[in-house]
This record gives C-alpha cells, structure tokens and sequence, in this order.
C-alpha cells in the first residue's frame, strides 16, 4: 500500500471520499466514478449531499490486483477537510454551543 500521510487522509474513518480512494488506488477520479457506474465500487451518499465510498471496499479492490494504477494525486484540500470535519462533528459542535448558551444563561442572569 502506497504511504499516504495523516494530513491526506483520516485512517479511523470507515468512509473515504472519492479523492481518497483514487489516492489509495492510484487512479483518477473519473476512473472510480466509472466504477461506481458500473458498479464494481458500491457509493454511499452522506447526508444525502457527500458521495462516499466504504474504505474496506476500496482496500479489497486494491488487493485484488484488478485496478492498474495510473499514478494520479490530488492534495487534500483545506476546503475539503473543513467540510468532512463539520460532516462527521456536527453532533459535538452543536452539543458545544448548546453547552455555552446554557453556561451563558446561568452564570450571567445573576
């Protein structure tokens, strides 16, 4: 398996985006779009908006030997991340600002 750094892409996750799993591949983006297509790559939506695609699937197709890299990388963008992080924290980041409403009533209606 190609090293891929912690800054690229998020290991404990169990959904990879589609520019995660051309990176784990080694194939353009297009390329797992017509994957999906013809489905021999199972696509998930998210939040009925975030295509994903199950990492376990992707490792398995990896290890069969049936994809031939193309040697394609696409960086991660801030832009990208800043989505999947508010995607998959959006229950605690609310849960904070219920929290801080909360304190906020409390300590200043005194």
């Amino acid at each position: 398996m190609d090293h891929i750094s912690d800054g690229e892409m998020t290991h404990n996750s169990t959904y990879v985006t589609v520019r995660e799993a051309s990176q784990m591949l080694g194939i353009s983006e297009g390329k797992i779009m017509s994957m999906v297509d013809e489905r021999k790559l199972m696509a998930y939506r998210i939040a009925d908006q975030y295509l994903r695609l199950k990492r376990v699937d992707v490792e398995q197709l990896k290890s069969s030997g049936n994809v031939i890299s193309e040697n394609v990388k696409f960086p991660y963008t801030p832009q990208e991340r800043l989505k999947d992080f508010f995607l998959y924290n959006d229950f605690y980041i609310a849960s904070a600002v219920v929290i801080a409403v909360l304190l906020a009533i409390v300590f200043l209606s005194r």
